[in-house]
């Protein structure tokens, strides 16, 4: 059993980086939008495309959809920060919760902007696989750990 606290110690940290890149990448999405600088919001998610080619005067509703976006990787960094410090238990509810929401948050990343190639390699891309790492850590203990106990 004490093999298998390290893989949920090491997923523990990698979604509090995680989360915390995230909360970062909200606040900064979502200050651009308050400071009325949607470029810098735009330029600041898709920061492998040019930003001279994004200069724009972007209608305040693209303002309000980056908000929106800025507050959700917000909500999704602090929901993740926190199951993390569950997950290092081994705690299955947090395990699965930080998978559904750090996981899908950055499916639809891989899907629209990492294939797209709107981004970098770091941060993005090095944090899908930071998630996507963290989540078969964590997987991997709980099933086996399910499986010495059954």
């Amino acid at each position: 059993m004490k093999n298998l606290s390290i893989l949920f110690k090491i997923s523990a940290v990698l979604w509090i980086i995680w989360g915390l890149v995230h909360i970062l990448a909200g606040v900064m999405t979502m200050r651009g939008i308050l400071t009325d600088d949607i470029t810098a919001s735009v330029a600041g998610i898709a920061d492998a495309v040019d930003a001279a080619s994004l200069q724009a005067d972007y209608p305040k509703a693209a303002g309000a959809i980056l908000g929106q976006h800025g507050f959700n990787l917000f909500w999704i960094g602090i929901v993740t920060t926190i199951s993390a410090f569950y997950v290092w238990g081994g705690n299955k509810n947090a395990i699965f919760l930080a998978a559904i929401t750090g996981g899908l948050a950055d499916l639809g990343y891989f899907l629209f902007m990492d294939l797209g190639g709107y981004v970098n390699f770091v941060p993005g891309t090095l944090m899908t696989l930071v998630s996507a790492s963290a989540i078969i850590l964590s997987f991997w203990g709980h099933f086996r750990s399910n499986n010495k106990t059954s």
